[in-house]
């Protein structure tokens, strides 16, 4: 096996991971990013919505953070909540400073809309491709820096506390392993929800990377974990036709005014409830025989985006419109069909507000981490929570190693 030695070490190139390595660079540290799949293979890359951030005139990083609260049913961590709401507006401007180009309005100000959960508009969009733009910035940023060395296709197999260090053992593309020695590690290799659909015979929006091994890696190393049970259905998953099961339907669609139906064409959910909330009245719809089914045998209730604006879907909706209309459905022009598919994993290791784990030298951020959505996440959070954690940890990461 060969080694090799850096100062921090950060497994995972979604936006926490990305994120880490540009924040340990800045502060002067020696980084190796590593991912098991390909650096651009992420959740991430998948997101949909947006991400919050209070820019309204109406609105506050407290609001925010009321707003979060609540739709944890209080339980989130409040010492997190208020790190990722307080960082939201300086998180914004860095992923501008790393070439992410939100959307705007026709007056200069930021595309804002209402999300689920919230009480105040405050998603930023890149049009409904917004985690596709925050990783592709990232990684520009990641490959220009030249702190920043990264692997492919070298998944964390192991670690291993030393003196002042840890060391990980990575997969190689030939089958053998690398060992790495690390001041300090980062882990930001996201969720199991990809692992957990598969294991249920049920959709997931998750990428294919998405199967929990680092957690267990790091609970074996000792550290500590909350509300590993606690996983989160995206209420409005593509059923019909059949390519896009599976799709995360972006939930801004619901933001610009599209309607969830029953079969009798009746709303019977606010569709800017908590996700958990508008995800059990779907269920509850099809289980009481109020629902419909897809012309595969599916249960399904309808999402009538016919009173979305056709200026504000083709502003904010581009790409789904293009897929639907791909697959020879026209969402503006008809109904279509709906279901919660399993999207994100809310609970997950033990962290402060600077990101370190129950673990000494080893840190956390994303969807690995828990206590910043307790166990009901807002849409539009997880990005956010990856820019912000990805940077505090990035950062105290590199401080430790120093």
């Amino acid at each position: 096996m060969s080694e090799r030695s850096c100062d921090v070490l950060v497994i995972g190139s979604g936006v926490a991971g990305l994120t880490a390595a540009l924040s340990a660079a800045e502060s002067g540290a020696k980084v190796l990013l590593a991912t098991k799949l390909g650096l651009a293979s992420s959740n991430t890359a998948k997101a949909q919505g947006g991400i919050q951030a209070a820019f309204g005139d109406d609105d506050a990083p407290s609001v925010h953070a009321e707003d979060v609260m609540h739709s944890s049913h209080e339980t989130a961590d409040p010492r997190l909540v208020a790190a990722l709401t307080g960082d939201a507006p300086d998180a914004i401007a860095r992923l501008e400073r790393f070439g992410v180009a939100f959307t705007h309005d026709a007056d200069g100000r930021y595309r804002l809309a209402r999300c689920g959960g919230a009480t105040r508009k405050r998603l930023l969009q890149v049009g409904d491709r917004t985690g596709h733009a925050i990783a592709t910035a990232l990684r520009g940023a990641v490959g220009e820096d030249g702190r920043i060395e990264t692997l492919d296709h070298a998944p964390l197999q192991a670690l291993e506390a030393g003196p002042g260090s840890w060391r990980a053992t990575l997969g190689q593309r030939d089958g053998g392993g690398l060992g790495v020695t690390a001041g300090a590690i980062v882990l930001a290799a996201g969720g199991r929800c990809f692992a957990e659909a598969k294991r249920l015979g049920t959709f997931s929006t998750n990428a294919a990377g998405a199967t929990g091994e680092v957690t267990d890696i790091a609970l074996v190393a000792g550290c500590e974990a909350r509300d590993l049970d606690a996983l989160q259905y995206h209420p409005n998953g593509g059923l019909w036709p059949v390519t896009m099961q599976g799709y995360s339907i972006p939930e801004t669609t619901r933001a610009y005014g599209a309607l969830l139906l029953n079969a009798d064409g009746e709303r019977f959910v606010d569709e800017l409830g908590g996700r958990d909330v508008v995800a059990a009245a779907i269920v509850r719809e099809c289980e009481e025989g109020r629902g419909l089914t897809t012309p595969e045998g599916r249960p399904s209730v309808l999402l009538d985006c016919r009173p979305i604006a056709v200026a504000d879907a083709e502003i904010s909706l581009p790409y789904m419109l293009k897929r639907y209309r791909a697959a020879g459905i026209d969402p503006l022009a008809e109904p279509i069909h709906t279901y919660p598919v399993l999207h994100y994993q809310n609970g997950g290791l033990v962290i402060g507000e600077d990101g370190a784990t129950t673990v000494a030298g080893l840190y956390a951020a994303g969807e690995i981490s828990g206590g910043v959505h307790g166990r009901n996440r807002m849409m539009g959070n997880s990005l956010l929570d990856g820019s912000v954690f990805g940077w505090r940890a990035g950062r105290a990461a590199a401080s430790v190693a120093a």
